[in-house]
C-alpha cells in the first residue's frame, strides 16, 4: 500500500509532527504513525480530512492503493469468503436436516449433539467476521465505492446494515432450523 508513504511525504512537506497531524485528524498518534507504517489503513472520513489538510485529491492521497484495493476484495473474496460460506450452508443444511433423526433415535443426547452443530455454526459466522476485520475489507469497500462517486451517507449506511449480517443470519437459521425439528418431533412423536 502507498498510503503510508503518501501520509509521510505530506505531513513532512507540512513540517507536521505525527502529534500536530492526529490532533487535526482527531485521532491519537499512534493512529497516525499505524497509517504510516501500513499497520492499519485510515477510514474514509480520515481519508476525506487528509485530503483537505495535504490540500491533494483523495485519488492523489491514495494514488495506486485503489487498484490493489479492488486485488485485495477480489483475492479475500474469492479464496477465504468463497470456502466459509460453503462451509456455513453445509452446517445450515446439516442442523436442518440431523435435528429430527438426532433427537428421535438418541433424545436428549441428540439434542446436546444438534446444540453443539448450531454452536460451530455461529462459530464460523464469527470467523468470517474476523477475517473481514483482519483483512479491513469493510474500509477497502467503502474507499471503492466512494471513489466509483458513491455519496458518503450511502457508503456509512452500507456499512452499517453489513454489520454482523453472518453472526445474525446464523442466529436466525439457527432458530428456523429449531422450529422445524421442534414441529417435526411433535408431528412424529405425538
Amino acid at each position: 500500500m502507498e498510503i503510508g508513504n503518501q501520509i509521510k511525504k505530506y505531513r513532512g512537506k507540512l513540517k507536521w509532527s505525527q502529534e500536530v497531524l492526529a490532533e487535526k485528524t482527531f485521532v491519537s498518534r499512534q493512529t497516525v504513525s499505524s497509517w504510516e507504517n501500513d499497520k492499519s489503513y485510515p477510514d474514509i472520513h480520515s481519508l476525506l480530512m487528509l485530503s483537505k489538510l495535504f490540500n491533494i485529491s483523495l485519488d492523489e492521497l491514495v494514488k495506486g492503493d485503489v487498484e490493489s484495493m479492488k486485488n485485495e476484495i477480489k483475492k479475500s473474496d474469492n479464496k477465504k469468503f468463497n470456502s466459509l460460506a460453503w462451509l456455513l450452508t453445509g452446517e445450515y443444511i446439516l442442523m436442518v436436516l440431523s435435528a429430527v433423526p438426532l433427537m428421535k433415535y438418541l433424545g436428549w443426547l441428540g439434542g446436546v449433539i444438534w446444540g453443539i452443530l448450531v454452536s460451530v455454526s455461529l462459530f464460523t459466522a464469527l470467523k468470517v467476521e474476523k477475517l473481514k476485520k483482519e483483512n479491513n475489507i469493510q474500509t477497502y469497500k467503502e474507499i471503492k465505492a466512494f471513489m466509483e462517486g458513491k455519496p458518503l451517507d450511502e457508503i456509512s449506511a452500507d456499512r452499517m446494515s453489513s454489520l454482523n449480517k453472518p453472526v445474525i443470519k446464523a442466529a436466525i437459521g439457527a432458530g428456523i432450523a429449531l422450529l422445524v425439528c421442534t414441529v417435526m418431533t411433535y408431528l412424529l412423536f405425538r
